[in-house]
């Protein structure tokens, strides 16, 4: 297990696997989801991507590029249902031309910690072996995993429930900043920048600066990772669709009790003025 991700060869992967690989020059992994065997893999990406999904699509134009708009290597790529981001690919169209990597679970909090970057390892566990991960995985891609979010439900997300059975969510937290290592590291580095500003008194010139800034980049890593949150759930994949249609509802009734709250005394007091303002001007 690598610094930054852990690099599989094809012959080492097996069905079950949540496997991803680098985009852009390591500045962000795409996960493919879970590897179901025969060299194809179910991932989860936005549902106007078209038939084989963001990545997908610019693989088999890549692969193709003058040829039909098909994939070369299995007529079934890119299967996708209506209304749904859940997409079958092949492996070669979701790589393009990119290293493989094995998400790892399990991992310790000292090798968690130790990590560059989110999006590579968690401390939960895998739950169910690897053929509970291809059964959620299919089931998905019959039933749907609700909405994609770059932040709150992306493919890091779709293949941590495949592996894992947990969802945020419990307690009254509605999930905000997901499951995903990549979604915690982009709110962590940012996070660290600010938080550790007060230190720049104490921190010893600018290695103590930076070694201040890491420890707050790796505890905000750490406490958002799925194996450590304490708001999570178990939900069978069965179940999810009704665990992700109550989320929904309730985010929607948060959104209407918003917009049915009352004005503030600010706003009566304008719109008091307003009328008033209105007839002086009438009488001069």
């Amino acid at each position: 297990m690598g610094l930054l991700s852990h690099r599989v060869e094809r012959s080492e992967i097996k069905p079950g696997d949540h496997i991803y690989t680098w985009r852009a020059g390591y500045t962000y992994s795409h996960h493919a989801g879970i590897y179901v065997g025969g060299s194809k893999v179910v991932h989860f990406t936005r549902k106007e991507a078209g038939a084989a999904g963001v990545d997908s699509a610019i693989a088999v134009s890549s692969l193709l590029s003058q040829g039909p708009d098909e994939c070369p290597t299995f007529p079934d790529c890119g299967f996708q249902l209506p209304d749904s981001g859940v997409v079958l690919t092949c492996l070669d169209c979701f790589l393009r031309g990119g290293a493989l990597h094995r998400f790892e679970y399990g991992a310790p909090p000292a090798v968690f910690l130790a990590k560059l970057r989110g999006g590579t390892c968690t401390t939960a566990r895998a739950d169910g072996g690897p053929d509970a991960a291809v059964r959620r995985a299919m089931h998905l891609l019959q039933n749907g995993f609700g909405d994609y979010d770059v932040f709150e439900n992306n493919c890091e997300d779709f293949a941590l429930y495949c592996k894992t059975g947990l969802l945020p969510g419990a307690g009254g937290d509605d999930g905000k900043i997901g499951r995903s290592g990549q979604a915690a590291s982009a709110v962590a580095v940012p996070l660290a920048a600010l938080l550790s500003t007060p230190f720049k008194v104490v921190a010893a010139g600018p290695l103590g600066m930076a070694a201040v800034t890491a420890g707050v980049y790796c505890a905000g890593r750490y406490i958002t990772d799925i194996g450590v949150r304490k708001d999570v759930v178990k939900v069978e994949v069965e179940n999810l669709a009704a665990h992700l249609g109550w989320r929904r509802a309730k985010a929607a009734e948060e959104a209407v009790k918003k917009q049915q709250q009352p004005p503030t005394p600010e706003k009566k007091a304008n719109t008091r003025l307003l009328p008033l303002k209105r007839k002086r001007e009438i009488c001069v």
